[in-house]
């Protein structure tokens, strides 16, 4: 068994989508489309809150932070893959592929613990309504923001370092589209134990901890809003929470399948396209989803447009 961080290899060869010339220009022109229609929302979100008063509150303050995220978890994805499409060197050096695995995983890490915050503001605001504004204040939401942020980056410091300490030995063929942590377990000759036992840890901490807030908050939100005596009150709690909660099904539900499971029984090729839906599908849905069930968002678009 080799020993310690004694690797000779400087640089990967991403896979990537394996397929005819057309077939890479297709799908380049696809994540191309998507990415910019990424930005486009993500940045929409943020020039809408940020140029209306009404709107700085803790929520949309909590949704400016995910539209940010969002922004950049593409950004850390998406060009390379693109560059990989279209190039013929399929390479990606070892310090590049673990900068690109610690800036994904990082703001990963990051939108479940903001996801989690979100649950417990709209759980304050609908279970709580008279003292939500003293508790949810503006240095509390921001405590929140900064913390989902500083724990996203400092978990994955952990894998991170631990990768550093493998050797590599060859192969040096990755089977995805980016750097992702199974990869790295996949293709080292060292003993991968302790990392894969910390990465199965982050995961459970992590996801299925943030899951369960956001469980229990929905939780005391629904039969709060089933005791609302009204019909139309209710609906109206219901449309605050609804696209969040939305969000939340879509996010958890691809990222329990990829990791809160043992890194090496699970296929790549199938995490390779969970994941395509994960990095790539779900950014580009998030903003659309937060600004068609959001009725205030939805009426400054439309008086933006009815102007042009």
């Amino acid at each position: 068994m080799v020993k310690g961080n004694q690797t000779n290899v400087k640089e990967f060869i991403l896979l990537g989508f394996p397929g005819s010339h057309y077939f890479q220009i297709s799908l380049f022109m696809l994540f191309l489309f998507m990415y910019l229609l990424t930005l486009t929302g993500n940045i929409t979100i943020i020039s809408v809150v940020g140029t209306h008063r009404h709107l700085r509150t803790p929520m949309y303050y909590f949704l400016c932070n995910l539209a940010f995220l969002e922004i950049w978890f593409t950004t850390a994805n998406i060009p390379m893959t693109l560059t990989n499409l279209v190039s013929q060197s399929k390479t990606i050096s070892f310090v590049s592929c673990l900068l690109q695995m610690y800036f994904a995983f990082s703001l990963g890490c990051t939108e479940f613990l903001l996801l989690a915050v979100m649950a417990y503001d709209r759980y304050l605001a609908i279970c709580h309504p008279l003292h939500y504004s003293s508790i949810m204040n503006s240095t509390l939401s921001t405590q929140l923001a900064i913390g989902s942020w500083v724990g996203g980056f400092l978990t994955i410091s952990v894998p991170a370092f631990l990768i550093t300490r493998l050797s590599f030995c060859g192969p040096t063929v990755i089977n995805h589209f980016f750097c992702d942590i199974d990869s790295w377990i996949e293709l080292s000759c060292t003993d991968t134990r302790l990392i894969e036992m910390v990465y199965i840890t982050i995961c459970f901490i992590v996801v299925l901890g943030s899951c369960a807030v956001t469980l229990v908050s929905y939780i005391y939100i629904i039969s709060t809003i089933l005791r609302i005596p009204s019909a139309q009150g209710q609906k109206k709690a219901f449309s605050t929470c609804s696209a969040h909660l939305t969000v939340v099904v879509i996010l958890y539900g691809c990222a329990i399948f990829l990791y809160v499971k043992p890194s090496k029984q699970n296929s790549l090729d199938m995490n390779k396209i969970v994941s395509v839906f994960n990095t790539i599908v779900t950014p580009l849905l998030n903003p659309f989803i937060y600004t068609l069930r959001n009725k205030e968002i939805k009426e400054i678009l439309r008086k933006a447009f009815s102007r042009t």
